[in-house]
């Protein structure tokens, strides 16, 4: 695995179908298959079969706002699921080693370089196989990551196609900024707050009534303060109950509920 600051970006030029690339997705910003044309549009250059824009972190609730795939089936949102049901809480890929000493770090690896239940989950049950990815990290220390994907049916990047990706990467994260920013999260399908409670009582049967309530509402992408008005309750009498709930499942952090939960549903 090879992570890299994004110090070199002024030092090439990317070649001239990677600029067009970019040209031909500003004019798609918005538009329901932006995910799908940017694949396409950047095929030549970078030859990914998927991609990924998601968020992470542990103080905040993982979050896919852009997949798609371009020439196989597209398993984007079963690899995303795969990767919340347990290695997300596992996963080192993507941070920063040292600190972010700068916000912004490019990632290459291979799948054979992943830790073992991730490889098995996400990369080799989707035939995966070789990832690279610009990751941008937030003040409240989430992680926001624009993810491309090499699959078995592929050759492997070469030097020149992983420097093309260097060089464009400024641009790619402008545009899956902006995408996010025009469109939100991908649509997933809802979970009714009974089958949330239900499934943390399968966890815990000691969870109270209140601990359940703020727990579903995490999990429905609430916030505290969110929480607080919706329940009537003071901030801090929220992060007693959340804290409390939490002990009981043995968590510290949103997104491992999250990835509990993901478990016990898929699992």
């Amino acid at each position: 695995m090879r992570k890299w600051a994004p110090a070199g970006w002024q030092a090439g030029t990317p070649s001239a179908d990677a600029v067009a690339a970019v040209g031909a997705m500003v004019e798609r910003l918005g538009e329901d298959d932006f995910g799908a044309q940017l694949l396409h549009q950047l095929h030549p250059t970078l030859p990914a079969a998927s991609w990924s824009v998601y968020r992470v972190g542990p103080g905040c609730a993982p979050q896919l706002y852009l997949s798609a795939s371009l020439g196989i089936p597209d398993t984007t949102r079963a690899c995303w699921n795969a990767y919340l049901s347990g290695p997300v809480r596992e996963d080192r890929s993507l941070g920063f080693e040292a600190g972010p000493a700068q916000r912004t770090q490019l990632c290459h690896i291979t799948a054979g370089e992943v830790a073992g239940e991730h490889r098995a989950r996400v990369y080799e049950a989707h035939g995966m196989a070789e990832r690279v990815s610009i990751v941008q990290h937030g003040e409240d220390d989430a992680l926001f990551a624009v993810n491309f994907y090499r699959h078995a049916h592929q050759r492997a990047l070469s030097d020149a196609q992983i420097g093309d990706f260097e060089q464009l990467a400024p641009a790619l994260l402008a545009l899956a900024r902006k995408q996010v920013a025009l469109r939100g999260p991908a649509p997933e399908p809802q979970r009714a707050p009974e089958a949330l409670r239900q499934r943390l009582l399968q966890l815990n049967a000691e969870l109270t009534a209140r601990e359940l309530d703020v727990c579903t509402r995490l999990l429905r992408g609430m916030t505290q303060d969110g929480i607080a008005a919706d329940l009537a309750l003071s901030l801090p009498t929220v992060k007693t109950y959340r804290n409390r709930a939490f002990a009981r499942l043995g968590i510290h952090f949103r997104n491992e509920l999250f990835a509990l939960v993901l478990e016990r549903e898929t699992g």
